[in-house]
């Protein structure tokens, strides 16, 4: 009680003029007026902010990627190009458009995810609900020193000689409580004030990614479609217009290519439509659809849209496989083996980060696939049969480990930059896929 006497005896010498900022330090008055500033900057950057956004707020990143303009200009293009023949450039042009365009509004979805998650909603929270707390007791603050400063007028000098009265204890306490509860928010805010500042800097940085990551795509594609564009007549991948039962050396030699044309173009479909299939390679596609693939294959000429069945594509390079004329783990292409091979054994070893959606385990991938890459040489097809079952836990046994250890087996880079970038669409109702 002495100590609260002392105090408002030393308050009370500076008169009716004294206000709540009287009571703070001069370090706190200064952080109590960049308070109302930082309230006004976060919330007049967050509805500017919300303006600049393409995507609906509160989806996840593939629900908002349909809705955007970019989305809606790939469905656009992929309704546009089914109308011109396969050999049309223009189609071809359109098809690759359509593939980078949908790209381009997964990038700005996940972007827009991000700058939800990061920005907007820790500014709303500061605008909102923290900085509102600080100014509530601010306003509280000043009250109860106006409060106190009635009280302790009209109790008169006489009273303040005999003993507080009972109101202006009262009053003291209320004002000391919450002077108590406003320093704290104020030094609170100064000690988080460089984090506030962060948010803006992490603005810029997700804008620079996602620029960079926008423009480094399309550069590279870019790059890819005028190259293929420049290119007359159709594609060729062999000089007897054959991929199928051709032996690998020479449709590589004949195409100079690096990697059998089935394996690259079917890899590159699965990639985008079948990793999560259940059943790959394991579950039959119709027959018709596959032997319709194998000929495109043969032909050079692969309607990426039309061949929207995963299963059809696994089987059209099982049959690849299958069909050569030697298989394709030998030691006579040992160097081959480890471009083609290596390139397919990744593919695989993706394909089994999947099993628990898919079912295919590199255990699974090697019993259904594993034949198809190594066999015994033997001679007539009762002996092939004869050797099957007996070498089928051989097999397994090689082909299951090179699966699962391919990331130390193979160095990285096999998988070119290129298998993530061809357009692969698959059309379900009235919406788009890739």
């Amino acid at each position: 009680m002495l100590k609260s006497f002392n105090l408002l005896k030393q308050l009370g010498s500076v008169g009716k003029s004294q206000d709540a900022t009287d009571l703070l330090t001069e370090d706190l008055v200064m952080v109590e007026q960049r308070v109302e500033p930082a309230k006004r900057a976060a919330q007049i950057i967050h509805k500017k902010l919300m303006a600049c956004l393409q995507s609906q707020l509160g989806l996840d990143s593939e629900k908002r990627m349909k809705k955007l303009p970019l989305m809606l200009l790939s469905v656009s293009m992929a309704e546009s190009f089914k109308d011109f023949d396969a050999d049309s450039s223009i189609r071809k042009v359109l098809e690759m458009c359509c593939f980078m365009e949908s790209h381009l509004a997964s990038t700005l979805a996940d972007f827009e995810l991000k700058l939800e998650k990061e920005v907007l909603e820790p500014l709303n929270k500061l605008s909102e609900e923290d900085l509102p707390e600080i100014l509530k007791n601010k306003k509280l603050f000043a009250k109860l020193t106006m409060d106190w400063h009635s009280a302790r007028n009209s109790s008169g000098p006489q009273a303040r000689q005999d003993g507080l009265r009972e109101e202006v204890e009262e009053a003291w306490r209320r004002l000391e409580s919450i002077k108590d509860q406003y320093s704290a928010d104020l030094y609170h805010f100064a000690t988080k004030e460089d984090d506030y500042a962060n948010y803006f800097i992490r603005l810029l940085e997700l804008q620079a990614e996602y620029h960079k990551n926008s423009h480094d795509f399309l550069e590279r594609n870019i790059s890819e479609l005028k190259e293929n564009h420049s290119q007359t007549g159709e594609r060729s991948y062999s000089s007897n217009g054959k991929v199928y039962g051709e032996p690998l050396l020479s449709h590589l030699y004949n195409s100079s290519r690096e990697i059998a044309v089935p394996i690259q173009e079917c890899v590159h479909m699965l990639l985008h439509t079948g990793m999560r299939e259940e059943g790959l390679f394991r579950l039959a596609a119709a027959a018709s659809v596959v032997k319709k693939l194998k000929s495109s294959l043969d032909r050079g000429v692969v309607n990426h849209s039309e061949f929207t069945d995963p299963h059809a594509v696994a089987g059209a390079l099982k049959s690849y496989l299958r069909e050569l004329p030697e298989p394709l783990m030998t030691f006579d292409l040992y160097n081959d083996w480890f471009k083609a091979a290596g390139y397919l054994v990744q593919f695989l070893s993706c394909l089994s980060e999947q099993q628990a959606v898919n079912r295919m385990s590199p255990s699974n991938i090697a019993i259904v696939l594993g034949p198809n890459l190594l066999w015994p040489r033997v001679e007539g097809e009762a002996a092939l049969l004869d050797m099957a079952s007996a070498s089928s836990v051989q097999v397994v046994t090689v082909v299951e480990p090179l699966i699962q250890y391919s990331s130390s087996l193979f160095p990285e880079g096999t998988l070119p930059s290129s298998v993530f970038t061809l357009p692969v669409s698959v059309m379900s109702g009235d919406e788009l896929y890739f």
